[in-house]
This record gives structure tokens, C-alpha cells and sequence, in this order.
């Protein structure tokens, strides 16, 4: 053990958590066979097998999952290490933010006022969905997200500081565009086009409609909210998606948000972190800034 590198258990760490050497060098920004030869290196200085591979997959042995527990401690209080000595720095540390991609569309904004106010932090960004999104948080591999509200029953401190509406979007000349006060009732006989699986705003929409006992025509799914509004405009379907995506759209006349009752559904944008993570000077400052400065 004495032999063991934290470049050996940050790469145990990847490759337990996504059971592929492919994907966990993707991450680590590694080849597949510097990975592999980590692993090799990390189980001759350990003296047990922490993997075993049964056809074209990998699994973790009864060993590698008890060692996975004590690397994953052993990286969590490097993390707050690094923090702590952030402090030290003052603000001129790193910060990561991670944001589900309908976030992205207010994030540049708030990164861009913060950053004129601490010119001397490095801010990192990552953009994904929402699933991926949740990956990083609870895998510690961000600092904190902006994102919809997050599931229950996760170990997380999770704020609101943000209104987000959804609204329902139509192509500019739609027969309903010029209506008023539209019943729900009436959207049965329209096609909505759906972000993916898991996605908040999708989550949401079925929520939403489920609870009134309206059954909504799904069209084609989609995995962004650019593809949506394209295809809006073009006249596959409907759409909801959150104003702040189709602000650009709205002033230029391409889209049009559609007035029906009980719209829009009002969410909030909420900055979230692993609950008791040591947050760093200039993580705390961000947070503070959301918390402080931008209005609900």
C-alpha cells in the first residue's frame, strides 16, 4: 500500500463508478491503456484483484467495493483540503459549477457579473442534463449546480433563488396563437414535442398535466432546447420550455408563447451542493451572490 498514487485512486475511483475503462478515461481525459496500466499497477500494490471482467464487462470484486468506500473518503477530504487551502488564497481559487442545460441560458449571465466583481477566481462550467448533472454532484465531482428543483432523498442542500416559467411555445402563425384565456382541455387535440427521460422540464409537464387528468399527444422526443424550438418553428408540434430559453425567439417574432389557463407554471432555479461539503471562499461568494443578489 505504501506504493498506492493518488493518480491510481482517482483513476480506481472513475472506472468504479462507470464500470468501463473506455468512459472512465473519457473522463480523465486519458487513453484506455494508461488507465488499464493504473489499475494493473494499483492491484499489483494492493496484492488482491479489485475488478473482474465476465465477457465485455467489468465488475467490482467484494474487495474493490470495501477499497472503493476508503477511496472514496480518502478523495472526499482531499477536495475539502483543497478548499481549506482556498481560504487561504482568498478568492483567487477555482471554482467548478455544473448546470442542467436549460440552466445554461442564465448561467453566462450571472458567471460574467460575478467574475467582473472577482476577477481572480477561475470558474469552470460544466453543461448537461440533468441526470449527468446529478452524476457529478454526487460523486463529488463539482463544486455545486444550478438546476430545477433536485429529487428527494438525496444528501444535498438545495436553495431556491431564481423564478423559472415554463410556458407553452407555438410557431408564430399557429391557429392559437391569437387566443385568449385557452382551457387546458383544448391542448389534448395538439402534439407537444418532449425533451428526453429525466428531464426536469419534462418532468414537470407530465406532473402538471397528470394531476388534471389531461392525457398530452407526444411528438418526437428531443434531447435539447434547441432541437424543440426548431422544430416548432417548423411546425412538428407544440412545446414547453422555460421563458428564459426562448427570450431571443420571442423578440424576434419566430415563437410565440400561447395564452392558456393555469400558465405558465412557475418553478424555481436552485443552487445546490452536497449537504456539509466545505465550500471554498470563492464558493461560498458565488452561492452568496445567488442567494443576495439575484431576485426571485
Amino acid at each position: 500500500m505504501l506504493h498506492v498514487t493518488l493518480r491510481q485512486l482517482s483513476v480506481f475511483d472513475a472506472v468504479s463508478r462507470h464500470l468501463s475503462y473506455s468512459r472512465a478515461a473519457a473522463t480523465l481525459h486519458l487513453t484506455q491503456p494508461a488507465v488499464s496500466m493504473q489499475i494493473k499497477q494499483l492491484e499489483e500494490s494492493v496484492g488482491v484483484p479489485l475488478f473482474e471482467q465476465l465477457g465485455k464487462k467489468i465488475y467490482l470484486t467484494e474487495a474493490g467495493k470495501e477499497f472503493g468506500q476508503y477511496c472514496s473518503n480518502i478523495l472526499q477530504q482531499l477536495a475539502e483540503a483543497e478548499a481549506m487551502l482556498d481560504d487561504f488564497k482568498g478568492m483567487s481559487g477555482k471554482l467548478s459549477i455544473s448546470v442542467a442545460s436549460t440552466a445554461s441560458y442564465i448561467t453566462p449571465h450571472l458567471l460574467a457579473v460575478f467574475c467582473q466583481r472577482h476577477p481572480e477566481t477561475k470558474v469552470s462550467l460544466s453543461v448537461t442534463n440533468r441526470e449527468n448533472v446529478l452524476h457529478r454532484l454526487t460523486h463529488n465531482e463539482t463544486d455545486m449546480v444550478i438546476m430545477g428543483r433536485p429529487p428527494d432523498g438525496l444528501d444535498l442542500d438545495a436553495t431556491p433563488f431564481m423564478e423559472n416559467r415554463l410556458a407553452i411555445i407555438a410557431p408564430i402563425d399557429h391557429p392559437l396563437a391569437h387566443e385568449q384565456d385557452i382551457p387546458l382541455s383544448r391542448l389534448a387535440e395538439e402534439t407537444f414535442l418532449v425533451r428526453e427521460q429525466g428531464s426536469g422540464t419534462r418532468i414537470t409537464t407530465e406532473r402538471f398535466f397528470a394531476e388534471r387528468g389531461i392525457r398530452l399527444t407526444t411528438g418526437t422526443e428531443m434531447s435539447t432546447n434547441e432541437a424543440i424550438k426548431q422544430a416548432v418553428q417548423a411546425g412538428m408540434g407544440l412545446g414547453i420550455l422555460s421563458l428564459n430559453t426562448v427570450s431571443l425567439e420571442l423578440e424576434t417574432r419566430r415563437l410565440t408563447v400561447l395564452d392558456v389557463q393555469n400558465f405558465p407554471i412557475v418553478r424555481h432555479w436552485y443552487v445546490v451542493h452536497r449537504k456539509g461539503k466545505r465550500l471554498s471562499t470563492a464558493g461560498q461568494a458565488f452561492k452568496d451572490f445567488l442567494l443576495e443578489d439575484v431576485k426571485l
